[in-house]
């Protein structure tokens, strides 16, 4: 029986990142996938929602091409070519996976995965069944959609994103339940696209881990787009007939629309893995408990990405993949995830790190906020993309950087900077003095750190909290 140094279970984006490392620090690797490399983020997740989203942005470019001087007048959206590209993409990416584990050396099993006593794995694929062994073991076998029991999702009226990213035709009409990060993705992407949205969502708010700020901009920009959304609302009952469904929401009101989207969230995949047997403890969520160094409660055994429940995030699930191989191969590496930016893909965008200005109101944390809007940008302006908003939170005193809300275009590239800042522990000043090209979209981060002690130059704003001119006049 083939025994290796280490064996990974589950291909996405922390298990083959995981299985590359290993390899390139010379172990003999394996990895063991039931579907393709890749996982939920490169097949059913961020990647295809992604290349949705960029059709939906350039869609959308077009449409207010007029300000421009452009006439595009009869633009038509054929949704049966935007899934064929959305899936071009996809197997493109997916091949050059596959690629990189060839070239690395990473040996790699396709079938379904369990742990079978001490360092012993057995694969099943088809009726055929065979045993590995290794010396280290990774699981990162993902998250699936949450299918509540009282909701009838079947795959073809009542979808998960997984069913809903595998449609060939674009719905007249869709009902979005849940309004977290996924469910306004799609919101915003279909409805551009040129579907009709409702949102329903149970709490007070949709996005409520997001800066109130940033949110607000989203939900104006979903409402101009035409999408309806009912916040401390919920669906009673959904009644699926031929085509169309009904539900039933609470106070009474009936909705009727083509498909339904059920967006609540993720749940931990760890059935079929044997954990029970092996003697790998779960949470009371079902996730598998870790300690810092991503290692379970069976020696010799780690555990990455979703499948900890720790951040449901691909790049996360990547960074504790560096973590466990780490440690897999002797080392002691603890992980911090006190750096880790986010990004929601709605249109406009909303990019995250660190603390929220209302998070640091809540944890007594005495702070002050930086602030810069688009509308003030010189490139955004010349982009026709005025809407948005920077925000830096800093430390009140010291100045130490303790995160950053961004929503508007490009958001998601821009929260690298100021993620970059913090790990190097500047300070808002720091970030400030630094030189920014001219005209860039980036100049907004400098203005909003300068904002913080009151020295944005394109603003007029609070004075200036340092020594000087500024400050004597006060």
């Amino acid at each position: 029986m083939t025994e290796f140094d280490i064996a990974v279970i589950g291909g996405g984006p922390g298990g083959y990142v995981a299985a590359i490392r290993a390899a390139q620090k010379g172990a003999c690797v394996c990895l063991v996938e039931r579907d393709r490399v890749g996982g939920t983020c490169l097949n059913r997740g961020c990647i295809p929602t992604k290349a949705l989203f960029s059709t939906a942005h350039l869609l959308k470019r077009m449409q207010n091409a007029d300000q421009h001087g452009i006439s595009a007048e009869g633009l038509q959206l054929d949704y049966a070519r935007t899934a064929e590209r959305k899936d071009e993409v996809v197997h493109k990416l997916v091949t050059g996976v596959e690629q990189l584990l060839k070239g690395n050396g990473v040996e790699v099993f396709r079938g379904q995965a369990s742990l079978e006593g001490e360092g012993k794995i057995r694969i099943r694929r088809e009726g055929v069944t065979g045993h590995i062994r290794a010396k280290k073991i990774i699981l990162a076998t993902g998250s699936t959609a949450a299918r509540p029991k009282a909701l009838p999702i079947d795959g073809k009226n009542v979808l998960t994103s997984t069913e809903i990213l595998a449609i060939k035709e674009l719905p007249a009409s869709l009902l979005v339940i849940g309004g977290g990060y996924i469910g306004c993705e799609f919101a915003s992407i279909l409805s551009a696209l040129g579907s009709e949205v409702t949102i329903v969502e149970q709490l007070p708010e949709i996005l409520a881990k997001s800066d109130r700020n940033a949110v607000r901009e989203v939900e104006k920009a979903l409402k101009e787009q035409g999408v309806s959304i009912r916040t401390g609302t919920s669906v009673k009952k959904l009644e699926v007939k031929e085509g169309s469904v009904t539900a039933h929401l609470s106070g009474g009101e009936e909705l009727t629309t083509e498909k339904v989207l059920v967006s609540v969230g993720r749940v931990p995949h760890t059935k079929e893995l044997g954990l029970e047997e092996a003697g790998v403890e779960l949470d009371e969520n079902g996730a598998i408990k870790v300690d810092e160094g991503m290692r379970t409660s069976r020696e010799g055994i780690f555990a990455i990405g979703d499948v900890t429940n720790i951040i449901q995030l691909a790049h996360v699930a990547s960074y504790q993949g560096d973590i466990a191989v780490t440690n897999a191969l002797g080392g002691d590496a603890k992980a911090d995830y006190r750096v880790v930016p986010s990004t929601i893909f709605t249109l406009p965008e909303i990019a995250q790190v660190g603390f929220t200005e209302q998070e640091c109101k809540e944890r007594d944390i005495a702070a002050v906020t930086g602030r810069f809007s688009y509308q003030a940008s010189s490139k955004a302006l010349c982009d026709g993309e005025p809407r948005g908003l920077v925000k830096i939170v800093s430390e009140k005193d010291g100045g130490k950087i303790l995160g950053a809300t961004i929503v508007g275009e490009e958001a998601s590239n821009l929260i690298a900077e100021v993620a970059a800042a913090m790990q190097k522990e500047m300070t808002a000043a720091d970030l400030g003095e630094l030189i920014h090209s001219h005209p860039t979209l980036p100049e907004m981060i400098k203005e909003a750190a300068e904002d913080t002690v009151g020295l944005a130059v394109h603003k007029v704003g609070r004075r200036s909290r340092q020594d000087g001119p500024a400050a004597k006049k006060q």
